[in-house]
């Protein structure tokens, strides 16, 4: 196979960071916070470059959309070994569906073989946007892949489920998002570092893909608190009091 791979990144808040919410409880307190690719993206960029390492792909092609400090993400991801990356810059962050919408503009672009992304972001945790590309782009999808086979023209894909896995194949041109339990991404040494300042960014605006100019977020945070504090534990003399504590107040049996 000879493919050619898109990958989609997206900008997170490192997952290593403690996030408060706001005094007045309007949202969480982001500035200045630490942001790092996305772990479940970092995982389908190691997987592309895997991929072509071992011949089966000619070029992994990293895009991402959002605000202009997205550049950083796809530098970490042409370190990895990305050959070229895309952003198609807007002033925010899109909701899923409108990430999904310019995600397929620049697949129309690209017209690549193989979309890899994340199963899910680790701000938001939605895990919506894969199957949304996949339903634009009318291709065969297989979320939270955990192993990738390549074939002549389809893919072997096992993907987790809720109780097990299951696996299938499908046919290219396909959509797969990634299970954190699919690779181990590598970590970009210094000479890669400084070898992705040179690689190709090319900046996109909406109307280079012929897409509308960003439209209102549909999707409003109301209030955001932090969850009730947890009660302190008691001990219980015997077991029958445990069981009475299991039925009547933990409504186990």
């Amino acid at each position: 196979m000879n493919l050619k791979i898109l990958v989609c990144a997206k900008r997170v808040i490192d997952p290593n960071v403690k996030v408060h919410v706001r005094a007045d409880g309007s949202g969480l307190q982001l500035d200045g916070l630490r942001t790092t690719l996305n772990p479940f993206d970092e995982v389908a960029v190691e997987e592309a470059v895997r991929l072509r390492e071992a011949g089966h792909a000619a070029e992994v092609v990293v895009a991402s959309v959002g605000p202009a400090a997205c550049r950083e993400v796809l530098r970490t991801a042409l370190a990895m070994g990305a050959e070229r990356a895309l952003l198609l810059e807007l002033p925010h962050e899109p909701e899923p569906l409108a990430a999904a919408k310019c995600l397929a503009a620049l697949v129309r672009r690209e017209n690549p073989d193989l979309v890899l992304m994340g199963k899910q972001s680790t701000d938001h945790d939605h895990g919506q946007t894969p199957a949304m590309l996949a339903a634009l782009l009318g291709w065969p999808q297989a979320l939270q892949a955990s192993k990738l086979e390549p074939g002549d023209g389809a893919l072997r894909v096992t993907c987790e489920l809720d109780q097990g896995s299951e696996t299938v194949e499908l046919p290219l041109p396909a959509v797969v998002s990634a299970d954190l339990r699919l690779n181990e991404p590598r970590y970009a040494a210094l000479p890669a570092v400084m070898k992705a300042k040179k690689k190709p960014l090319e900046l996109l605006q909406p109307q280079d893909l012929g897409l509308p100019a960003p439209a209102p977020a549909r999707l409003h945070l109301q209030r955001a608190e932090l969850p009730a504090a947890r009660g302190g534990g008691r001990v219980l003399a015997d077991a029958a009091g445990l069981l009475a504590a299991l039925r009547d107040e933990a409504r186990v049996l």
